[in-house]
């Protein structure tokens, strides 16, 4: 986990880097060819600023060690910063809507070529960027955001290269609005799994790939379970998972035993290592009373 933190630290530091310097040349380029199809690019250049600096951020504060205000650690600083890079992609996305409405009212001079020479930088730029954080993205919902901007980034930068193509060859101002509506909405698209897989994890939903019946029938499953009862599935953060339950046993049965079987097989067959059961015997309710 540490060599993988390390890693992706080192990623993320040089994909800030270029993503600040190509911010500032795509925000000039933008104003000087007055295309809100480069300006979009630069708006969302600058969430991805913000966005790769909370991933960072983030990164470093979830290797903190577990304390006892803080059972679990930091982990979840990262689960916060997938959720905030969402809902930049979001309001990003619809405020590119709300400009390309009015440029569709009035469709200004756009300078082509300028425009051209810019988005296919910035096209460069993104994709580098891309690179670096495509092999991390697997990691955690926090990268995976982080990757999602600069995705949605290279999507704008092609929109732009396209939109700059259509009105240096024909004139036809509209594509500049036209293309931006596209990126935007492309934008806004990929940040739903993004905030819904957040709030999920946040919300302390069940996984998606793991199935209640089906564990609640393993569980039974062993000749000493009678039942099975408070089954709670988790995750602490995306790659976390964790489960609780309650197993009542047959009088005479050895719960030790049980133990281990049942932990081994949550751990074996779902991938869960965070597991609290609890055992009660068969008479258990009987000698509380």
């Amino acid at each position: 986990m540490g060599h993988h933190h390390s890693h992706s630290t080192k990623q993320l530091t040089l994909a800030l880097a270029i993503t600040a310097s190509w911010f500032v040349i795509e925000l000039a380029g933008g104003i000087y060819a007055n295309s809100l199809a480069l300006l979009a690019d630069a708006a969302h250049m600058l969430t991805d600023l913000a966005a790769l600096g909370l991933s960072l951020f983030a990164l470093k504060i979830s290797t903190r060690p577990a304390t006892h205000e803080m059972t679990y650690g930091y982990l979840r600083a990262e689960i916060l910063a997938a959720l905030a890079n969402g809902i930049f992609l979001v309001l990003i996305g619809l405020f590119i809507f709300y400009e390309s409405y009015q440029r569709f009212l009035t469709p200004p001079e756009i300078k082509s070529v300028p425009m051209l020479i810019v988005a296919a930088t910035g096209l460069l730029a993104n994709l580098a960027t891309a690179a670096l954080l495509y092999k991390s993205r697997r990691e955690n919902l926090n990268l995976r955001g982080a990757f999602l901007h600069v995705l949605g980034d290279t999507l704008g930068s092609i929109g732009a290269i396209a939109a700059g193509i259509i009105i240096l060859l024909w004139q036809w101002r509209m594509a500049d609005p036209i293309v931006s509506v596209v990126v935007g909405g492309l934008v806004i698209f990929s940040s739903y799994e993004l905030v819904k897989e957040s709030v999920d994890i946040l919300l302390e939903a069940t996984p998606g790939h793991l199935k209640i019946p089906q564990i609640l029938s393993d569980l039974g499953s062993l000749k000493s379970v009678v039942s099975v009862h408070d089954l709670h599935v988790w995750a602490i953060t995306a790659e976390v998972p964790a489960m609780s339950c309650h197993i009542v046993l047959k009088a005479g049965e050895d719960g030790s035993a049980t133990l281990a079987v049942l932990s081994r097989l949550m751990q074996e067959k779902y991938g869960i290592e965070h597991t609290t059961i609890q055992i009660e015997s068969e008479n258990w309710k009987q000698n509380c009373e």
